[in-house]
Protein backbone atom coordinates (compact mmCIF):
# COMPACT_ATOMS: atom_id res chain seq x y z
CA UNK A 1 0.00 0.00 0.00
CA UNK A 2 1.49 3.31 -1.03
CA UNK A 3 1.58 5.93 1.90
CA UNK A 4 -0.17 9.59 1.50
CA UNK A 5 3.11 10.99 1.34
CA UNK A 6 4.41 9.01 -1.50
CA UNK A 7 1.71 9.40 -3.35
CA UNK A 8 2.10 13.21 -2.89
CA UNK A 9 5.24 12.90 -3.88
CA UNK A 10 4.35 10.90 -6.85
CA UNK A 11 1.50 13.56 -7.63
CA UNK A 12 3.83 16.37 -7.58
CA UNK A 13 6.60 14.80 -9.97
CA UNK A 14 3.66 14.30 -12.04
CA UNK A 15 2.51 17.41 -12.32
CA UNK A 16 6.29 18.63 -12.53
CA UNK A 17 6.39 16.84 -15.86
CA UNK A 18 3.10 17.88 -17.19
CA UNK A 19 4.03 21.21 -16.53
CA UNK A 20 7.26 20.77 -18.48
CA UNK A 21 5.59 18.76 -21.46
CA UNK A 22 3.44 22.22 -21.93
CA UNK A 23 6.02 24.37 -21.72
CA UNK A 24 7.61 22.13 -24.56
CA UNK A 25 5.41 21.96 -26.58
CA UNK A 26 3.99 26.06 -26.18
CA UNK A 27 8.04 27.23 -26.84
CA UNK A 28 8.49 24.96 -29.91
CA UNK A 29 5.68 26.19 -31.29
CA UNK A 30 7.75 29.56 -31.54
CA UNK A 31 10.81 27.53 -32.27
CA UNK A 32 12.62 27.45 -29.10
CA UNK A 33 13.58 25.04 -26.37
CA UNK A 34 11.20 24.39 -23.50
CA UNK A 35 13.80 25.24 -20.82
CA UNK A 36 13.45 29.42 -21.81
CA UNK A 37 10.22 29.77 -20.64
CA UNK A 38 10.78 29.66 -16.72
CA UNK A 39 13.43 32.52 -17.73
CA UNK A 40 11.41 34.52 -19.66
CA UNK A 41 9.25 34.46 -17.39
CA UNK A 42 11.46 35.43 -14.43
CA UNK A 43 13.03 37.78 -15.93
CA UNK A 44 10.24 39.38 -16.92
CA UNK A 45 9.26 40.19 -13.53
CA UNK A 46 12.43 42.08 -13.20
CA UNK A 47 12.79 44.53 -15.99
CA UNK A 48 15.85 46.08 -14.07
CA UNK A 49 17.42 42.56 -15.26
CA UNK A 50 19.29 40.07 -12.93
CA UNK A 51 22.58 38.70 -12.67
CA UNK A 52 23.05 34.87 -13.46
CA UNK A 53 23.37 34.17 -9.56
CA UNK A 54 19.73 35.85 -8.72
CA UNK A 55 18.30 33.53 -11.69
CA UNK A 56 20.20 30.75 -10.50
CA UNK A 57 18.59 31.97 -6.71
CA UNK A 58 15.04 32.57 -8.04
CA UNK A 59 14.71 29.75 -10.73
CA UNK A 60 16.39 27.24 -8.82
CA UNK A 61 18.93 26.36 -11.01
CA UNK A 62 22.72 25.23 -10.72
CA UNK A 63 25.17 27.69 -12.60
CA UNK A 64 25.85 25.25 -15.31
CA UNK A 65 22.17 25.10 -16.39
CA UNK A 66 21.62 28.94 -15.90
CA UNK A 67 24.96 29.54 -17.90
CA UNK A 68 24.53 27.21 -20.50
CA UNK A 69 20.79 28.45 -21.47
CA UNK A 70 21.40 32.01 -21.06
CA UNK A 71 24.10 31.46 -23.77
CA UNK A 72 21.37 29.65 -26.11
CA UNK A 73 19.21 32.53 -24.99
CA UNK A 74 21.96 35.68 -25.84
CA UNK A 75 22.46 33.44 -29.40
CA UNK A 76 19.14 33.60 -30.17
CA UNK A 77 18.85 37.15 -29.48
CA UNK A 78 15.94 36.97 -26.68
CA UNK A 79 18.19 38.24 -23.70
CA UNK A 80 21.41 40.90 -23.39
CA UNK A 81 23.95 40.92 -20.99
CA UNK A 82 25.64 44.07 -19.33
CA UNK A 83 28.66 45.12 -21.48
CA UNK A 84 31.70 44.35 -19.29
CA UNK A 85 35.38 43.29 -20.14
CA UNK A 86 34.77 40.67 -18.42
CA UNK A 87 31.38 38.83 -18.27
CA UNK A 88 30.69 37.57 -14.99
CA UNK A 89 27.76 36.31 -12.57
CA UNK A 90 27.61 39.66 -11.51
CA UNK A 91 26.65 41.02 -15.16
CA UNK A 92 22.71 42.13 -15.30
CA UNK A 93 20.57 40.33 -18.12
CA UNK A 94 17.58 41.66 -19.83
CA UNK A 95 15.36 41.08 -22.01
CA UNK A 96 15.61 42.33 -25.35
CA UNK A 97 12.58 43.24 -27.40
CA UNK A 98 12.61 40.29 -29.16
CA UNK A 99 12.44 38.41 -25.63
CA UNK A 100 9.37 40.78 -23.92
CA UNK A 101 7.79 39.54 -26.78
CA UNK A 102 7.81 35.97 -26.52
CA UNK A 103 7.74 36.41 -22.47
CA UNK A 104 4.28 38.07 -23.62
CA UNK A 105 3.42 34.70 -24.83
CA UNK A 106 4.71 32.64 -21.95
CA UNK A 107 2.80 34.59 -19.48
CA UNK A 108 -0.23 34.67 -21.19
CA UNK A 109 0.09 31.07 -22.07
CA UNK A 110 0.53 30.19 -18.49
CA UNK A 111 -2.92 32.22 -17.83
CA UNK A 112 -4.55 30.30 -20.55
CA UNK A 113 -3.26 27.16 -19.15
CA UNK A 114 -4.22 27.86 -15.76
CA UNK A 115 -7.74 28.82 -16.59
CA UNK A 116 -8.20 25.31 -18.54
CA UNK A 117 -6.60 23.41 -15.57
CA UNK A 118 -8.74 24.94 -12.80
CA UNK A 119 -11.39 25.82 -14.32
CA UNK A 120 -14.31 23.94 -12.83
CA UNK A 121 -12.50 22.99 -10.28
CA UNK A 122 -10.77 26.00 -8.42
CA UNK A 123 -12.32 29.68 -8.57
CA UNK A 124 -9.81 32.30 -7.50
CA UNK A 125 -10.36 31.96 -4.01
CA UNK A 126 -9.62 28.13 -3.89
CA UNK A 127 -6.66 28.64 -6.10
CA UNK A 128 -5.24 31.04 -3.30
CA UNK A 129 -5.75 28.67 -1.27
CA UNK A 130 -3.68 26.13 -2.86
CA UNK A 131 -1.19 27.91 -3.99
CA UNK A 132 -0.28 29.49 -0.26
CA UNK A 133 -0.62 25.68 1.02
CA UNK A 134 1.92 24.90 -1.57
CA UNK A 135 4.16 27.48 -0.68
CA UNK A 136 3.76 26.73 2.99
CA UNK A 137 4.87 23.29 2.48
CA UNK A 138 7.44 24.20 0.34
CA UNK A 139 8.49 26.72 2.81
CA UNK A 140 8.48 23.85 5.65
CA UNK A 141 10.76 21.15 3.15
CA UNK A 142 13.08 24.02 2.95
CA UNK A 143 13.62 24.33 6.30
CA UNK A 144 13.62 20.34 7.02
CA UNK A 145 16.20 20.07 3.86
CA UNK A 146 18.75 22.89 5.70
CA UNK A 147 18.28 21.93 8.56
CA UNK A 148 18.03 17.82 8.86
CA UNK A 149 15.82 15.74 10.22
CA UNK A 150 15.10 15.91 13.79
CA UNK A 151 14.04 12.07 15.17
CA UNK A 152 12.76 13.83 18.47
Amino acid sequence: MISRFEQFLYIISKIHRQIQKIERAEMVKQGYKGAFAQYLATLRRYEEGLTSSELCEICDKDKAAVSRIIAEMEEKGLIEREKKIVRTYRSKITLTEKGRKLAEYVSETSRIAVAAVSGGIFDEVDRDLVYNALDNLFERLQKVAEDGISRE
